[in-house]
């Protein structure tokens, strides 16, 4: 019987949060917490007028799903194409795709966000200007 590792249900207080100049992020399912090797999921929240800008992840696809709040996306794809998304907007952004993504509405911004596969999360902690809060849960038992 194979082993499974990682922890089946996650609540954002049991991961840690990186915080940026443009927003925060938590991983609720990469490889340290659920044991998902070939995707990533998290959580964004942007405050208004914040934003990521233009960049891209040349070997990782993603998608973005807007939970709650309005921004705008854009997508570079043989020219940038700019559209104002809301909540139930999903964005597919295949991998080495320029994209931002910018808050423009009056309250937080939060979209799902899913990588493939893993090794976005370690490039995000790697970044200088990531700083990195605990979980609130400190010690949360992330193996089950």
């Amino acid at each position: 019987m194979t082993q499974i590792s990682g922890k089946r249900f996650v609540q954002p207080d049991d991961v840690e949060t990186l915080a940026f100049d443009w927003g925060r992020l938590q991983w609720l399912s990469e490889p340290k917490v659920t044991g998902a090797d070939k995707f990533l999921l998290g959580v964004v929240t942007v405050e208004p007028g914040k934003g990521h800008l233009r960049h891209n992840h040349p070997d990782m696809e993603e998608i973005l799903y807007v939970i709650e709040g309005e921004g705008t996306q854009m997508v570079d794809i043989g020219g940038e194409q700019r559209r104002r998304v809301v909540a139930g907007d999903l964005i597919h952004l295949p991998a080495g795709v320029f994209h931002e993504t910018v808050n423009t509405g009056d309250n937080t911004l939060r979209f799902l966000v899913v990588f493939g596969p893993t090794g976005q999360e370690e490039i995000l902690r790697a970044m200088p200007d990531c700083k990195i809060e605990p979980a609130i849960r400190h010690g949360a038992d992330v193996s089950k």
